[in-house]
C-alpha cells in the first residue's frame, strides 16, 4: 500500500461519502494526516463520543466528543482558488533554480500549494 495522499494538513477538504453520511457535503479543515493508514482527521467531521472512567480521587468522568479518522478516499480537496472540491494533479515548477513538484487544481489550473 502506497502512502503517498495528495492531502495535507492545514488543507480545506469536503467530504464526500463514508461511514457517517450526515457529514456528506461538508467541509472542514484537515487536523491530522495518518499516511500510513491512509486515514484523516477533519475539524468538526466524524464525531465519536468516548466514554472515560475517573483515574485520580477528585477527576471525574464522562463523555468525550471528539473527531475520527476519515479515509482519504472519501473526500475530496476543495481549491483555495476556485473555492471547489477538485481532485489534484502535479506539475513542476522552477523556483530559486530548482525543479519542485507542486499540486495543481484540475478544475482550474492553479497551484494549490
Amino acid at each position: 500500500m502506497s502512502s503517498k495522499m495528495n492531502i495535507r494538513t492545514g488543507d480545506t477538504v469536503m467530504v464526500i461519502t463514508g461511514d457517517n453520511m450526515k457529514d456528506a457535503g461538508k467541509t472542514g479543515k484537515v487536523l491530522k494526516v495518518y499516511p500510513s493508514a491512509q486515514r484523516i482527521v477533519v475539524q468538526g467531521r466524524n464525531m465519536t463520543i468516548r466514554h472515560t472512567k475517573p483515574r485520580k480521587q477528585g477527576e471525574s468522568g464522562g463523555r468525550i466528543e471528539q473527531e475520527g479518522t476519515i479515509h482519504v478516499s472519501n473526500v475530496m480537496l476543495v481549491c483555495p482558488s476556485c473555492k471547489k472540491p477538485t481532485r489534484v494533479g502535479h506539475t513542476f515548477i522552477e523556483k530559486g533554480g530548482k525543479t519542485i513538484k507542486v499540486r495543481v487544481c484540475k478544475k482550474c489550473g492553479k497551484n494549490i500549494d
